[in-house]
Formats: structure tokens, C-alpha cells, sequence
């Protein structure tokens, strides 16, 4: 079993920044991959960025640029520097860690911080 635990959302003017935190506890030591997703309303929700167990990273064509996915892996913690934020940015940001053993996959997700970009 694996809980994640964001922080860091918040309302912030466009152009702004804010920096996301996802705390991981519980069986951490099998997590490999996390990554950061976001739903607007109305809206399916799509991935962010993701970052490997190994350090590499990806990024959604709207995050290149301006987002920078990062882990410490001695805190167990996931983060999302975020800036020159725009109104479209507006979601609830959720965390997603890829839990692996031998004998089970499983995807693990944060309750969600919500993220306004006021215009």
C-alpha cells in the first residue's frame, strides 16, 4: 500500500508560479514511476509530466518549457515547479505513482490540490 499526500496549490495571478509537493508513504520502496496529472472541469483528465525511477523525465506539450518535474527519492517526494502559469493551467493536480513487485502492478493516487491562474 502506497498514500501520496500533495501540497502546494493555490491560487496565483498568470504569470505567477507555485511549486507542487507529493509526499509518498507507506510501501515506497516499490514505487518506479510517478508523475503528475491534472483535470480541468468538463475535462478529461491528462498527464503533466512523469518522471521515472531512474530520473527520466516526460512532459506534456503544454508543460514543456515552463514545468519541471523533480524526486527526491530519500524523502519519498515528487514535485512540479510551475511557471509562467496561465489561465488554462486552472485543474486540480493529482500525483500517480506506478507501484511495482513481482506480483502486482498497481497505480496509486493522491486526492488531488486544486491550481487557479487568475487572468
Amino acid at each position: 500500500q502506497v498514500q501520496l499526500v500533495e501540497s502546494g496549490g493555490g491560487l496565483v495571478q498568470a504569470g505567477g508560479s507555485l511549486r507542487l509537493s507529493c509526499a509518498a508513504s507507506g510501501s515506497t520502496s516499490s514505487i518506479n514511476a510517478m508523475g503528475w496529472y491534472r483535470q480541468a472541469p468538463g475535462k478529461q483528465r491528462e498527464l503533466v509530466a512523469g518522471i521515472s525511477g531512474a530520473g527520466a523525465t516526460n512532459y506534456a506539450d503544454s508543460a514543456k518549457g515552463r514545468f519541471t518535474i523533480s524526486r527526491d527519492n530519500a524523502a519519498n517526494t515528487v514535485y512540479l515547479q510551475m511557471n509562467s502559469l496561465k489561465p488554462e493551467d486552472t485543474a486540480v493536480y493529482y500525483c500517480k505513482a506506478d507501484y511495482r513487485t513481482l506480483w502486482l502492478r498497481k497505480d496509486y493516487w493522491g486526492q488531488g490540490t486544486q491550481v487557479t491562474v487568475s487572468s
